[in-house]
């Protein structure tokens, strides 16, 4: 939804005009259609009155419910696109809480390789969200206008966009439509991811399933309908981007979507001669088919092909979002003061994320005063290291004698915002080893279960309640009277990080703390305690 223009099929080489499609899997488009209701003066008299502090320009895009205008910012001077949201049209589509959780989500997001939003406007009529005006265009138009890059350029490229795609990721946010169409490009070629109109946040102990994105770019358990985490399925999508930079097309193609989908569920592409040897080796490794044997961004990050030539400002990871709001700029904080701002008033505004003038002042002069993306990270280059997890640590435990392996410490019951109880297992032994030792662990106690997908079950226990020896002349009459309790829950196995694994235990119906015996009951059978 933040692309400034119209997102469409039209790559001629590998991409078809998917318009059948259900549209649940493709991205919110603007597709071009009406203007806005009213005259252009009236339309011009009141974007003026309810946008004072910018002046606005001509049209960069326009579709069926949004338009994006050039604009300048009259405190700063420095452009900006305003991208106008027709309320009616938004519920008429019924996509409002889709536009309502992309808007919410890229407001969190600072990273000099995502498209930057400085302020939300709203009237009972439009949403005008102004944000960051990225001057060169989509990367899908540069891929198509040169075809297949040099290693080193589609390198550079590549290595922007996992950068910002494990910032999202360490936010907790999923992008789940990341294709060249969603990527800009500014005037220096740097990247700039957008579109996060079928995000979604991530939670601990909970999976997402919508199949979203684009057919081409989506991942088998995707357009399986399995559940999955999140990250995975971007980085399946960054691959397929990886394979279109480096050869000009895309890997998965067919005529029709049952054969489109049947090569992306088999993994069948083909990998040109003219790579490297280190592509060769990368290319695979991100479109494995099974999510627990795809590489993560940990992974990409030690791989000798993406590691090669990478800038010293993408070798620090970024600041999160809370320990970015405590990172001030006191030069720019002065030059806001020179504006005729409270000194005070602009750094509360900061630390508290606050969006008023002050503070779209403050950002606007922040990013046109950093001359390269390396400026953005400047106070973190010391911090060099690479992410023990794209997902963060979830509840572990060791069960060494599950298969022998080496297993992370901990073990503790959380409950999550919901009131759910979820229960968490971390393990570097082989998926299939773990999914076979929980198998027969359920079998023992007399779980009865059915496979949802190859890492994915749904259980169901009966609780019959013990009877005392006093009792135990009733009749069967009396005793068919006395209910068993029936416990729901479901298993999950996912990939947390490179070579480990977390097995996710969450209650669906029945009492908790009969679902925690049986979780203890489980470790025991899986001799953790």
């Amino acid at each position: 939804m933040c692309s400034y223009g119209v997102s469409d099929f039209r790559f001629s080489l590998s991409i078809k005009n998917f318009s059948d499609f259900d549209l649940e899997f493709l991205s919110i488009a603007d597709f071009p259609n009406s203007e806005m209701n009213g005259s252009s003066s009236q339309i011009s008299s009141k974007r003026k009155s309810v946008l004072p502090t910018y002046k606005i320009g001509k049209t960069l895009g326009q579709g069926s419910f949004a338009k994006v205008k050039l604009a300048v910012h009259k405190t700063t001077g420095h452009n900006v696109a305003i991208k106008i949201l027709n309320r009616e049209k938004i519920k008429q589509m019924g996509i409002e809480a889709k536009v309502e959780r992309e808007i919410k989500i890229i407001r969190l997001l600072m990273h000099p390789h995502i498209i930057r939003q400085y302020e939300v406007i709203e009237t009972p009529e439009d949403i005008y969200v102004v944000m960051e005006y990225v001057k060169a265009g989509e990367l899908f138009d540069y891929i198509v206008e040169k075809g297949k890059l040099h290693e080193d350029e589609a390198r550079y490229l590549f290595q922007q966009i996992i950068s910002g795609v494990e910032y999202c990721h360490r936010n907790m946010i999923a992008h789940r439509d990341l294709k060249p169409e969603n990527i800009l490009m500014d005037s220096k070629f740097n990247i700039k991811i957008a579109d996060f109109g079928l995000s979604n946040v991530m939670h601990d102990g909970h999976f997402l399933k919508t199949s979203c994105g684009s057919p081409n770019y989506a991942a088998p358990e995707v357009i399986s309908g399995k559940l999955y985490a999140g990250p995975e399925v971007d980085i399946w999508s960054c691959g397929v981007i990886l394979y279109a930079l480096l050869c000009g097309n895309l890997p998965f193609d067919d005529e029709n979507m049952p054969g489109l989908f049947s090569k992306i569920k088999k993994g069948e592409y083909i990998l040109p001669d003219h790579l490297s040897y280190a592509a060769r080796d990368l290319i695979p490794r991100i479109l494995t088919v099974d999510p627990m044997m795809r590489i993560s961004i940990p992974g990409i990050r030690q791989h000798p092909w993406f590691s090669s030539k990478l800038p010293p400002y993408l070798a620090a990871p970024p600041l999160d979002t809370t320990e970015q709001a405590r990172e001030i700029n006191e030069e720019i904080i002065r030059d806001v003061v020179n504006l005729g701002f409270v000194e005070k008033h602009v750094k509360e505004s900061l630390l508290n994320r606050i969006q008023n003038e002050a503070t779209v002042a403050y950002y606007l002069l922040l990013d046109s005063r950093r001359r390269s993306p390396s400026d953005y990270f400047e106070s973190n280059v010391n911090r060099i290291s690479s992410f023990n997890s794209t997902i963060p640590a979830q509840t572990v435990a060791p069960f060494p004698a599950l298969v022998n392996h080496h297993l992370m410490a901990g073990l503790r019951p959380r409950v999550s915002a919901d009131k759910k109880w979820t229960l968490g297992l971390q393990s570097q032994a082989r998926p299939k080893d773990i999914m076979t030792a929980v198998f027969k662990a359920l079998q023992d106690l007399k779980v009865s279960w059915k496979q949802i997908g190859e890492y994915n079950i749904k259980c169901r226990w009966v609780h019959q309640s013990s009877i005392s020896k006093e009792k135990s002349n009733m009749m069967e009459a009396e005793l068919a009277m006395i209910s068993p309790t029936v416990l729901k829950f479901e298993l999950q196995l996912y990939k947390a990080g490179e070579g480990k694994y977390v097995l996710d235990i969450q209650i669906a119906d029945g009492p908790q703390f009969l679902f925690l015996d049986l979780s203890v009951s489980l470790l025991r059978e899986l001799n953790v305690v």
